[in-house]
């Protein structure tokens, strides 16, 4: 029973990839950079460019403010502009 289901599974592989028609590129791939499709594409790199570099600033500047935040209740002073004054070090 297995042997004939391995044999059913290989002469459908072997059918598959001896029937297979070349793939064309899409017009974003090969083609036309100007069209509709290319223009929306490099639109959306863009956006999702934007939104990761948002979403990063924001999480380093809320570990800037816990950083300010945890000096101010330590009684320390807080100079952000110069981290190697305030760290002590030269």
């Amino acid at each position: 029973m297995a042997r004939q289901l391995s044999r059913m599974v290989l002469a459908v592989t072997t059918l598959l990839l001896a029937v297979t028609r070349p793939a064309w590129a899409c017009q974003i791939c090969f083609g036309d950079p100007n069209s509709p499709m290319a223009i929306g594409a490099s639109w959306g790199i863009l956006l999702l460019l934007g939104v990761t570099v948002g979403v990063l600033a924001a999480f380093a500047g809320f570990f800037l403010y816990l950083l300010k935040r945890s000096r101010m209740i330590l009684g320390q002073r807080v100079d952000l502009s110069d981290s190697s004054q305030a760290s002590g070090s030269m």
